[in-house]
């Protein structure tokens, strides 16, 4: 492909993908005036890509907005917006502050290249614990080859700074391995994964689900909602029942609210945080945490006895046999539809537990020689975001991606100690990762003007280490790079070395038992 290239077009910093982290990216870099390439014709990223008519935000507005816009006025501030809102939402954002005219839309990356050191020394040398040295060199670092909607020609660009934000979901499925000859290809009826059906038309998706015997691999986000759009596209006489396949069970909220109180009075504060373990801290507080455990198990039992109590988890099987803080430390819990169990009543969504299955002609068949009759088979198992980076990071760089510990290690949440020169933003999770995505770009601006510097790479990897390393400790589920227990911590960090104070409060008790969110980090 570069043997071929077009003129070089040469500016400080590059932007892949206009979804959140995108347009919070070129919002508070544009004073470099980023390029952004976005492969489709609209921002929003998975809202806009990999949603379905049912899908709502999982936390309230009011804690997904950006520090300096806020949602319109709405009687209901507390309300889970829908994704249609959320895209309102997000065009007003980059209208307000003029972000869409950074976007290159309908402009694919096809590939990307280091410019920086020979491949060799790339290769052999960048390994070295040095120093991570300046974001912007004052020369182009990367190429990066694009190609439009309308023209078959690449167009090669060149950046300092290349700021990657196309994030884990979307684009490249996970799907299952199956046994020799029993793939979906000697199943009779339909299958697709959950990617495949968001991009449905409603009225498609109706036609597919309407009259069929639906079976939805999964029992996250995704998949809950597709068994309750099956339901509902089911009702009536001639109606066949949604059977969630299910291998995992993770604990579900239908409101945040337990037992009366406010949920972020359990996690969201600096003094319940307090109570988890956090990177860094001494040994007095490696204490501490001990001796709070049985607090920490103590919190988690009173949520579980209001699910337990306010859901029929135990009727239909799925109570989990973990605590709920894991599934809270691994960003797993999932915000139930007011409808899902109401359908389940009705006989329209069925469970299924099992360990390994696979296809056999009329449908599913399990481990424990049962079978499922099926006409559509929706796999709801998630995306690989590992591949979707290495598809065009260049090697020596793709490899990193794919940590021993499972998690990419990311400095701040946003760069990686041994890739120079780029910054990955939307990689890491919390409660809100619409303030953690702008958050991280505020330091990101902040460090390409060069108000701070970066610490040594080897001080940066054992920093991204420690952080893995609690995560391991909190729950078992530690795919992600999840800081929901020590978001905070955190977010005082970033603060630091910004020059801001991590304690954003007006006064101790709002410090302490005030939940945190955008409003606080509003320059």
């Amino acid at each position: 492909m570069s043997s071929q290239k077009n003129l070089l077009l040469v500016s400080k910093v590059g932007i892949i993908g206009a979804g959140v982290s995108g347009i919070a990216a070129a919002r508070q870099l544009a004073g470099f005036e980023p390029v952004v390439f976005e492969a489709t014709d609209s921002i929003g990223g998975v809202w806009k890509h990999c949603s379905f008519s049912s899908t709502r935000l999982q936390t309230p507005r009011f804690d997904y907005e950006f520090s300096d816009y806020p949602w319109p006025p709405t009687t209901e501030p507390r309300s889970f917006p829908t994704h249609t809102e959320i895209l309102d939402y997000l065009h007003a954002y980059a209208t307000n502050f003029d972000v869409l005219k950074y976007i290159k839309f309908n402009s694919k990356v096809m590939e990307v290249r280091y410019m920086g050191e020979s491949e060799e020394k790339a290769r052999t040398s960048r390994f070295e614990l040095e120093e991570y040295g300046s974001l912007l060199k004052g020369r182009p670092v990367w190429e990066v080859a694009v190609k439009t909607a309308h023209s078959d020609a690449v167009q090669w660009y060149g950046f300092e700074l290349l700021v990657v934000c196309i994030g884990k979901y979307g684009d490249i499925p996970k799907l299952p391995s199956y046994p020799p000859n029993k793939g979906p290809e000697v199943f009779n009826g339909k299958v697709l994964h959950s990617m495949e059906y968001s991009r449905l038309g409603k009225k498609e998706a109706y036609e597919l689900l309407h009259g069929k015997k639906v079976a939805v691999v999964g029992f996250r986000k995704s998949a809950i909602d597709l068994a309750v759009e099956s339901a509902e596209a089911n009702q009536g006489p001639d109606g066949q029942p949604c059977t969630m396949v299910i291998r995992t069970l993770h604990w579900t909220v239908p409101s945040y609210w337990i037992w009366g109180l406010p949920f972020f009075l359990f996690y969201s504060t600096r003094s319940s945080q307090y109570l988890h373990e956090r990177p860094n801290q001494s040994l007095l507080r490696t204490f501490l945490c001990l001796s709070l455990s049985p607090v920490r198990r103590a919190l988690s039992m009173f949520i579980e006895s209001y699910l337990v109590w306010k859901l029929p988890l135990t009727k239909y099987g799925l109570k989990p046999d973990h605590p709920f803080v894991e599934d809270y430390a691994s960003c797993q819990m999932a915000i139930l539809p007011e409808n899902f169990f109401s359908e389940a009543e009705k006989g329209r969504i069925l469970f299924k537990r099992a360990n390994n299955w696979w296809f056999w002609s009329g449908g599913i068949e399990f481990d424990d020689k049962s079978r499922l009759e099926a006409d559509v088979v929706i796999l709801a198992t998630g995306y690989d975001g590992k591949k979707k980076l290495e598809s065009f990071l260049p090697e020596p760089f793709s490899s990193l991606v794919d940590d021993p510990s499972g998690v990419m290690p990311l400095y701040r949440g946003t760069i990686h100690p041994l890739i120079p020169n780029m910054a990955f933003v939307g990689y890491l999770e919390s409660f809100s990762n619409l303030h953690s995505a702008e958050l991280r770009c505020k330091w990101l601006a902040g460090l390409a003007r060069n108000q701070f510097k970066l610490p040594s790479m080897e001080k940066m990897l054992d920093q991204t280490t420690k952080e893995i390393e609690v995560m391991k400790r909190t729950t078992r589920f530690y795919e992600r790079h999840c800081i929901t227990t020590f978001s905070i911590n955190h977010s005082d960090g970033i603060c630091e070395e910004m020059g801001w104070s991590g304690w954003r409060k007006k006064n101790w008790l709002a410090e302490a038992f005030s939940p945190y969110n955008c409003r606080d980090y509003k320059n």
